[in-house]
């Protein structure tokens, strides 16, 4: 399957005539996707933030364009299936050139999807681009992706809620204004983090004018139930890994504590694991 088609194949898991949802567990690694994938994942999405702490850094727009499109480049040479680029604010200055930069890098990388926050990632001034700017930023990625002849999901993020910017009453309004401007600007779907009341979601998906992505987690309504409230994409961002890293921790913590190795005990082998990935030539 050549990039092109998986970018198609990508754009159709996001319909919602096909009667079903797609679920997303978020990998930071080579390793990480190919279980994911292996578990019957029909796309891999990554998680900037397992990529950010797999390098030593933490997450919040902490990376180079490189450093981020490096680990996309390595999770789309072992996996089948689509990938999306988790690229976080697009880096550099995060002008549209910026953006459009990445979303080419990410194309390159083997990716077919990309998701362009609105947050600046500023610890000072304003938490959120400004609509226009944002748009102009999507429509960028949109351009980018059209002269590269790929027709890359570009997602965008709406960080409104994430945030919790302006007041409580405000941010359902402000999110559906935000979306609607980047759809038109180019966007494809719209991703609102942050969020995790049923009738706040299910409003959302039938205002936002796109296929609407939310982030689950305990706590969220289950797999079944985002999909009767009419959203198109769930992914679980940082979960995954921080629950790997938290299953290292009480490993560690037995092994150097009571020196015993309960916590060793898997039902994966090496074997197993050899097999995900082909010898080198």
């Amino acid at each position: 399957m050549t990039q092109h088609d998986r970018a198609l194949l990508f754009h159709r898991l996001h319909d919602p005539a096909a009667g079903s949802i797609l679920v997303l567990p978020n990998a930071w690694d080579a390793m990480s996707a190919r279980v994911v994938e292996d578990a019957g994942a029909r796309a891999v999405a990554t998680t900037s933030a397992g990529v950010s702490w797999s390098l030593g850094r933490p997450d919040g727009q902490g990376l180079r364009r490189d450093e981020m499109l490096d680990a996309v480049r390595r999770i789309a040479s072992v996996v089948r299936v689509p990938v999306t680029a988790d690229v976080e604010g697009g880096y550099g200055a995060g002008t549209p050139e910026d953006v459009a930069a990445t979303a080419r890098g990410a194309i390159d990388a083997g990716a077919v999807g990309v998701n362009v926050e609105d947050a600046t990632g500023r610890g000072e001034g304003p938490v959120l681009h400004s609509i226009e700017h944002q748009a102009a930023r999507i429509a960028a990625a949109r351009a980018a992706a059209d002269a590269a002849g790929v027709p890359l999901f570009v997602n965008a993020r709406v960080d409104v809620y994430l945030f919790k910017v302006g007041a409580e009453e405000t941010r359902f309004d402000e999110t559906v204004r935000r979306a609607r401007a980047y759809v038109a600007a180019g966007a494809d779907g719209v991703f609102v983090p942050g969020v995790s009341d049923a009738p706040t979601i299910g409003r959302l998906a039938g205002a936002v004018g796109a296929p609407l992505n939310v982030l689950a987690g305990p706590g969220a309504p289950t797999i079944a139930e985002l999909r009767t409230l009419g959203v198109a994409r769930v992914s679980v961002g940082p979960w995954l890994a921080r629950s790997a890293l938290a299953h290292v921790r009480r490993a560690a913590a037995e092994l150097l504590g009571a020196g015993t190795y309960e916590s060793l005990r898997s039902d994966v082998t090496s074997a197993e694991v050899n097999a995900l990935f082909p010898r080198a030539e």
